[in-house]
């Protein structure tokens, strides 16, 4: 990938390139049809985001990732984490 592209996301999210790599490791081999697995997930994305992420909106975020029902399109991905 280009280092333009990962230098300009550090910049916009003060997220580290090598904190982004093992994230997407992490999601890579987890099984995401496991709610605790899921859960840590959303945390650590959380974490390296610096933001909150309700109880309520977890729960759908859980909810959604382990019955398949995720939407892959970003426009609904975006209406979901909006709401």
């Amino acid at each position: 990938m280009n280092n333009n592209f990962f230098d300009n996301l550090e910049k916009k999210t003060n997220v580290k390139q090598e904190d982004l790599f093992n994230l997407a490791n992490s999601v890579s081999n987890a099984n995401l049809q496991d709610e605790a697995t899921v859960r840590q997930l959303i945390a650590q994305v959380a974490q390296l985001a610096n933001k909150e992420v309700p109880k309520e909106k977890e729960d759908q975020i859980v909810e959604a990732i382990v019955n398949n029902k995720m939407p892959m399109d970003f426009a609904s991905l975006s209406k979901m984490f909006k709401k």
